[in-house]
């Protein structure tokens, strides 16, 4: 019994007084006593009783104490608190501190004891406490009587002692600091400095220091062959040995292997220690980027499978972390301050010298929402942490884990986003695609967890959080575009960049100045789409059958964000009359940014809800109005199918009234009723956006464009040159155009050389400047070499004649060089329908009757068998009245009905253009629109052959009328004659098709003048 301690043989003698005292057995060697003492030991060690609850032994003593006052016992109740507390708060033998354990189990003994203490008649008696008798006695004199006692040269000198130097060098407090959450420690130097609130006082010659600090000290469970930790005996603290006694002895192959021995507090310390993100670690290692469990780490309560069971669990969240904090280390690292990355984009370039390339500013924003959120989860960690340093409640895996699940959750749905995002990205991709797909990543599992409703509200909301922080960088550059002018992007991850190439008082600035970059879902390879596909080339554009997905938040808004960024650099570079762009610069300062807007925004809709209250009234009248409105088109779609409820219209118009687009739908036919389309899933982000983001782009293009039309119409003169290209190239300054072209008119006449350039320009120049001085200079005119080997036809002799105007910058933005050849087009059709009239205005009807006269008296016996010459001139007025009404009937149709009609539209649309992109869309309509009317598609080029046949016609009949009488056969009458019908018949034929198909309703006032004038055969 040498290697008992002192507890143990007290133990084993107040149990054998107890035995002696129950059962009245004085002898220890008697049979009955010797069971008596073994069954009271074991109960002793293996009993099953619950320890003491100090919780419930404070509350026992707080009832009686408020039993008794209802009682009105007053002084009973001031005795029992007194007391309890005196005895709480004192020490008892063979026990440090108070409030201790065994307080606790003394008071609940005489809890349980005690019977109906309110009904006790108790009466305090004083107690005196027992003095100690200081003993005055002076043995040392005593026991040094007769000694003779060398004091040395220096009698007075005191004593020294060994034990009080010692005592004075331990009266330094031993600090220990708190293993913390700390990254770059190993897991001996966490251990060796946990327990960081206890501060220890102690003295080598105190009693039970040693043990004190032998209890106090972590076990080096990490080093080979460490001691094994004290613990209880009891079956269920014992789980893993009597399963491995039960494998053993089941199996005669089964060999014990040597496992290193946790507590379950270590367990849980380096759970907290790896989702912190420390790699150095005993339970928990790291091999190339992937976490794996040891497996020679046990628990004594808990078999070996179900320990790495739930620890692999807890790996497959430590590597999520460790693949989030490498990333995020890696993207801070260049960065030596911890601010948000995407507020200085200079602090990316002043970056230490570990890449080349310091990440774009999309990354550092995303890393920074990541930093954000793991520092919160730290301080959950921490917590945790502090509480099994406390003691004051018992901290088990399980409850740690419940405790962390909505955190490892987060985390799981940010692992695969990060894995989605970015780590899937192969690493050549360029930064535009890189940025692109980590935010249409972010906003599909936005859309995603969004469409669970209630059971995702944490996750969405940090997804959301998450999203706002990373697309600060994107909103800064579409704020910075939009409002000063500048694509700033030296990282190149926006989707618009600039092509530096092209000036911006360059006349293709609007078409080639910027690229936009897409992603194809079906080849995940880079796309080049130029931004004029967004509607700036017209007709140019082609249509592929790939569909491209940009950065999906700003699709509703990118042509906004395109033309209000040009239209604001396009400002920025014009000599501007406008007062608000001189004072531009003392506005900005006070003025909010993009990304502060929307801030403020999402804050104020999540404050006070998407509606305000004002507008109820208003808005119950307009669904009122609504509903009517449903009801009737519900009902009339119900009727189509011999369904007569009106109730189920009403209640089906009101479950789908809130759909905008439900009234389109339903009125067109085209009824399709799938609700779990991606419109109503995520309609609440969706709606996010649309009112707190949109409105403030659509308010800057509205603004930017506003200021950029009123400066090109103002100051630029768009609309002066705009009805000068109509003056000149579609001839509505008629009195301009006629003195120029029936000087040309009138050599070809003469049968005199008119193509001359220097003979076009003078006549063109005198006509412009009699009237229209100002143009004169900006007019030319030009002769294109045609093809040799072409077919020359009469009305081809003015195929060549080119006009040009020169148009300034920037207005030679909307009138190109593309423009003015269609302008051209319709110039020389025209000119041709000019010319074929202007020759039958100048037939004279006597100019052939005095040749026919002539004729009559020189007519030989060999004609009079044929056609009179009255008859033949007769045959020839006829002819010309025919072919006089059909040129007239086209010349009308193209100058009225063609060119004045749609020239008034166009006028009326200008007038309404908001930016200069739907300007040029409507210049370009106008202009496709003038050429399809004026039959020079393509498709339709038989009916323009057959027009320019009857063309070609009238200027041979002109010729050979002023040829004279005589001058040709009465076959060629006969042959002109059949020629006109047949391509006169051919039209009507044509035209009146067209018109009862409904394709063409501008060419039924043609078909109806042509086919007056047909003549039935």
């Amino acid at each position: 019994m040498a290697h008992w301690s002192r507890f143990e043989k007290d133990l084993d003698l107040e149990t054998r007084r107890l035995i002696s005292h129950l059962t009245g057995i004085q002898d220890e060697e008697d049979q009955n006593y010797q069971m008596a003492l073994k069954f009271t030991g074991s109960n002793f060690k293996f009993h099953r009783f619950l320890d003491v609850n100090r919780h419930n032994v404070q509350r026992s003593i707080q009832g009686i104490h408020e039993k008794l006052m209802v009682h009105s016992d007053l002084s009973k109740a001031d005795s029992w608190k007194r007391l309890t507390e005196e005895f709480l708060t004192s020490p008892l033998p063979n026990t440090e501190g108070t409030r201790t354990d065994v307080h606790y189990s003394m008071v609940a003994l005489l809890l349980h004891l005690s019977d109906s203490p309110s009904n006790t008649n108790y009466c305090e008696r004083p107690r005196l406490k027992e003095t100690e008798i200081e003993d005055t006695f002076d043995w040392a004199k005593y026991l040094m009587e007769g000694e003779d006692v060398d004091t040395g040269p220096f009698p007075n000198t005191p004593e020294w002692s060994e034990d009080e130097s010692e005592e004075d060098d331990s009266q330094q407090p031993l600090s220990r600091e708190d293993s913390g959450i700390q990254v770059d420690r190993t897991p001996q130097e966490d251990h060796e400095q946990n327990d960081k609130t206890v501060q220890v006082t102690w003295t080598v010659g105190e009693p039970d220091s040693r043990a004190w600090l032998e209890q106090h000290i972590v076990t080096s469970y990490w080093v080979p062959n460490s001691p094994r930790f004290p613990h209880s005996l009891h079956l269920h603290s014992n789980l893993y040995n009597v399963w491995d006694q039960h494998l053993y002895n089941t199996g005669p192959l089964y060999l014990p292997e040597e496992k290193s021995f946790v507590t379950e507090t270590q367990v849980i310390r380096e759970t907290l220690w790896l989702l912190s993100g420390v790699r150095k670690l005993f339970i928990f290692q790291h091999n190339d980027g992937k976490v794996t469990v040891r497996n020679d780490v046990v628990v004594t309560h808990l078999t070996n499978n179900c320990l790495h069971s739930v620890l692999e669990h807890i790996a497959a969240y430590g590597q999520a972390v460790s693949r989030l904090q490498k990333f995020i280390d890696e993207v801070t690292g260049h960065s030596a301050e911890p601010c948000p990355p995407g507020l200085n984009p200079s602090s990316s370039f002043s970056s230490s010298k570990k890449s080349s390339e310091p990440p774009f500013r999309t990354y550092q924003a995303f890393v920074w929402a990541l930093y954000k959120y793991f520092t919160t989860f730290k301080e959950e960690l921490t917590s945790i942490e502090k509480d099994i340093i406390g003691k004051d409640e018992t901290v088990t895996l399980s409850a740690v884990l419940e405790r962390l699940s909505p955190h490892l959750a987060q985390i799981t749905m940010l692992h695969r986003v990060f894995c989605t995002g970015v780590a899937e990205v192969p690493s050549g991709t360029p930064n535009v695609l890189r940025a692109s797909h980590l935010l249409n990543t972010l906003y599909k599992a936005i859309i995603e967890y969004d469409s669970a409703g209630e059971a995702s509200e944490q996750s969405v909301a940090l997804l959301f959080s998450l999203w706002v922080e990373t697309v600060r960088p994107y909103l800064e550059i579409v704020d910075k575009w939009i409002v000063h002018g500048h694509l700033f992007d030296p990282a190149k991850e926006f989707v618009i960049q600039r092509n530096k190439d092209v000036p911006v008082n360059h006349r293709d600035f609007w078409y080639a100045t910027y690229t936009l970059y897409s992603i194809s879902e079906t080849v995940e390879s880079e796309e080049r789409l130029s931004d004029a596909a967004s509607g700036s080339s017209g007709g140019e554009q082609t249509s592929s059958n790939k569909q491209h997905t940009m950065v999906s938040f700003l699709k509703p808004v990118l042509k906004q964000i395109i033309m209000a960024g040009k239209s604001m650099q396009l400002l920025k570079n014009l000599d501007c009359k406008e007062k608000e762009q001189s004072d531009g610069t003392s506005r900005d300062a006070e003025r909010k940014s993009l990304y502060t807007l929307f801030l403020e925004s999402v804050q104020t809709r999540l404050r006070h809800g998407e509606e305000s209250p004002t507008n109820t009234v208003t808005e119950q009248q307009a669904t009122k109005k609504s509903l009517i409105k449903m009801q009737s088109i519900v009902a009339r779609h119900l009727e189509l199918d011999d369904i007569h409820d009106p109730l189920l219209a009403i209640n089906f118009a009101r479950l789908y009234l809130e759909q905008n687009d439900f009234h389109e739908i339903f009125s067109s036919g085209s009824v399709i009723l799938d609700r779990s389309s991606e419109s109503v899933t995520c309609q609440t982000f969706e709606l996010t956006l649309r009112s707190c983001l949109y409105p403030h782009i659509e308010r800057r293009y509205i603004e930017c464009c506003g200021n950029l039309m009123r400066t090109l119409k103002k100051d630029f003169r768009l609309l002066e040159y705009l009805q000068a290209m109509r003056n000149y190239f579609l001839l509505e300054a008629g009195d301009t155009m006629y003195d120029f072209y029936t000087a040309i008119f009138d050599k070809v006449l003469e049968k005199e050389s008119w193509q001359q350039l220097a003979f076009l320009n003078v006549q063109l120049q005198e006509a412009v400047g009699q009237r229209h001085p100002e143009d004169s200079s900006r007019l030319s005119i030009f002769l294109e070499t045609l093809d040799p080997g072409r077919k020359k036809q009469p009305v081809n002799n003015l195929d060549g004649l080119t006009l040009s105007y020169k148009v300034p910058w920037p207005v030679d933005i909307v009138i190109s060089s593309e423009c003015q050849k269609i302008y051209n087009q319709v110039f020389l059709l025209l000119l041709q329908i000019k010319w074929a009239k202007y020759s039958l205005d100048t037939l004279r009807f006597s100019d052939l009757t005095a040749a026919a006269k002539k004729q009559e008296g020189s007519q030989s016996e060999e004609s009079a068998t044929k056609e009179p010459i009255n008859q033949q001139i007769h045959r020839m007025f006829l002819l010309k009245v025919k072919l006089m009404h059909f040129v007239n009937s086209l010349h009308n149709y193209i100058m009225t009905r063609i060119l004045h009609s749609t020239g008034l539209e166009f006028q009326h649309q200008v007038q309404e253009a908001k930016d200069l992109d739907q300007l040029i869309k409507i210049h370009y309509r106008y202009l496709s629109t003038i050429h399809d009317r004026c039959l020079l598609r393509e498709k339709v080029s038989f009916v323009k052959e057959a027009i320019m046949k009857v063309l070609n016609l009238v200027l041979i009949f002109s010729d050979r009328w002023q040829a004279g009488f005589g001058a040709w056969k009465i076959e060629s009458i006969d042959k002109m004659e059949s020629d006109f019908k047949n391509c006169h018949m051919f039209l009507v034929t044509i035209l009146n098709k067209a018109v009862c198909r409904g394709s063409f309703p501008h060419l039924e006032s043609l078909a109806l003048s042509l086919m007056a004038g047909f003549e039935q055969c």
